[in-house]
């Protein structure tokens, strides 16, 4: 499967999806999300995957179990490539256009130890410098961050504001940029998921061998 870029349709079915997030809905635009969204986003990620990986695209229905929001469909379709648990590469589309990102999104207590540990030492320098880079060329840092400083650190720790992090990642938006309507898109995204791997491969080894 050859991809050639995401059409128009596929920004339009989630500006309308978000409209009216209905059954109802769904099944009369079904044919377009599979034809628009899911089958070009598929080519693209197999055309990742020889040096990323095997990528998970995630499906389009919302857990609504335990939510206060019953709404039933995802408003974007993500997908995620593992380098190890919950840490890796990500694509996403929606009606707001094409974004990429990576690095770690969930850790358990024990990983997260390692991970403040990490970032309490030396082992941070090389952090740090690929942060500011990264966040100096445009990209955004993101994640779920403690209101305080976590158990066991000063407020004063001079990388406090990491520390806090229980998940970290790096963003960035394409929005509509002419690439994401073409085949080009795949070189786009694998040329920032490179700038990635850095971090990437920073959280695997802070993690290794951990449960």
């Amino acid at each position: 499967m050859t991809f050639a870029g995401f059409p128009e349709a596929a920004f339009d079915f989630y500006e309308d999806l978000e409209m009216d997030n209905s059954k109802t809905f769904w099944d009369a635009h079904k044919t377009v999300y599979e034809k628009s969204v899911k089958t070009p986003m598929v080519a693209l990620l197999e055309e990742l995957e020889p040096e990323f990986g095997e990528a998970k695209l995630f499906r389009p229905y919302r857990d609504v179990r335990f939510s206060k929001d019953k709404t039933p469909y995802k408003i974007h379709q993500g997908a995620y490539v593992a380098a190890a648990p919950a840490t890796g590469w990500y694509a996403e589309l929606s009606a707001a256009g094409f974004r990429v990102g990576g690095g770690f999104y969930d850790a358990t207590p024990l990983r997260l130890k390692a991970i403040r540990h990490a970032i309490d030492s030396p082992a941070s320098i090389e952090l740090d410098k690929l942060l500011t880079r990264l966040k100096r060329s445009g990209w955004t840092l993101g994640g779920d961050v403690l209101k305080t400083a976590p158990r066991g650190y000063d407020a004063d720790h001079p990388r406090i504001e990491l520390l806090k992090h229980k998940s970290l990642t790096l963003g960035k938006t394409y929005g509509f940029d002419s690439a994401v309507h073409t085949a080009g898109l795949t070189a786009k995204v694998a040329k920032d998921w490179r700038l990635l791997t850095p971090l990437v491969d920073w959280v695997c080894t802070q993690i290794s061998g951990i449960e």
